[in-house]
This record gives C-alpha cells, sequence and structure tokens, in this order.
C-alpha cells in the first residue's frame, strides 16, 4: 500500500477511535496505541508535551523512555525549538541525539502547534536505518493537527 493510502486509513481510524472525546491524555493514549499496532516496523512511538522550557514523557507504547528532553537537544528538542518535523535516516549521526533507546536506528518527529503554541512533540522510532520519509512526516503531521484541535490542553 502506497504511504498516502497509508496515512488516510490510519487518519480514519484515528478519528472513529477518538470520536467526540477532548481529554488530551485518553486521545494521546489511544493515539499512540493505535499508532504501535498500525506502523511496521516501529520500537517506539510516543508523545512528549511541553512543560515549562522542556519536554516531559507522556502517553506512549514501547520500552521505557527518557522522561525529560530540554529544548534542543536531540531530535525530539530540535523539533520542538524549531517547530520543523524531522525525518532522521540515522540517529547516530544527529548532532545530539539522546540514546533513550540503543536499538534505535532511524527516528521521524513531529511538533504538536495549536493557535500557535506548540504543545508538544510526536516522537516514532524504529530500529531499522532510513525506516521513514518524508511521506512518513506528512502523514503524523496530519495526525499531530487533529490531535492539536481534537484535545483540550488545559
Amino acid at each position: 500500500m502506497e504511504h498516502a493510502q497509508f496515512y488516510e486509513e490510519l487518519y480514519g481510524k484515528l478519528v472513529a477511535l477518538i470520536g467526540n472525546e477532548r481529554d488530551w491524555v485518553a486521545n494521546l493514549a489511544n493515539a499512540a496505541a493505535l499508532l504501535w499496532e498500525e506502523l511496521p516496523r516501529i520500537n517506539w512511538v510516543g508523545f512528549y508535551i511541553l512543560k515549562g522550557e522542556e519536554l516531559v514523557l507522556g502517553p506512549f507504547q514501547g520500552r521505557p523512555a527518557c522522561i525529560r528532553i530540554g529544548m534542543g537537544k536531540g531530535v525530539c528538542g530540535q523539533t520542538a525549538l524549531l517547530r520543523k518535523s524531522h525525518v532522521v535516516p540515522d540517529v547516530h549521526e544527529f548532532p545530539g541525539h539522546i540514546a533513550c533507546d540503543p536499538i534505535s536506528r532511524s527516528e521521524v518527529v513531529v511538533p504538536i502547534e495549536k493557535d500557535g503554541q506548540l504543545l508538544g512533540v510526536l516522537d516514532v522510532d524504529s530500529p531499522e536505518l532510513a525506516r521513514f520519509s518524508e511521506a512518513d512526516g506528512a502523514g503524523l503531521e496530519k495526525v499531530a493537527n487533529f490531535l492539536a484541535e481534537r484535545c483540550d490542553w488545559a
């Protein structure tokens, strides 16, 4: 299945799963579980939520993870600082990469923003080199945008 079709189907499943629920913890937990089940060849998926000047671990699926990440630190921190998605083919070549799980080889991280305010990031790791493409980044940006709009973040 091509990337566009895969992400359209995934997006439809997410919309149906979330329904009218507005709680951000419940929605991010279900979104992480859905992505874990649907995305092939990954070893971690989850969210980091912006609290003050750092990202704090939120709902996820996979092995235990780093709890706090400073702004600008690693792929997640750079994504948050720059508010720009990162598709990283080889995390060991990314300056300042934080190795929460040494098995991870590639990563895609997208910002979650609402009304110009950064809320956090969506992070997906894979044990395969170059697992993710720009199409994965675009598909996950749509997921992040949906969650930003459909959750009550206060």
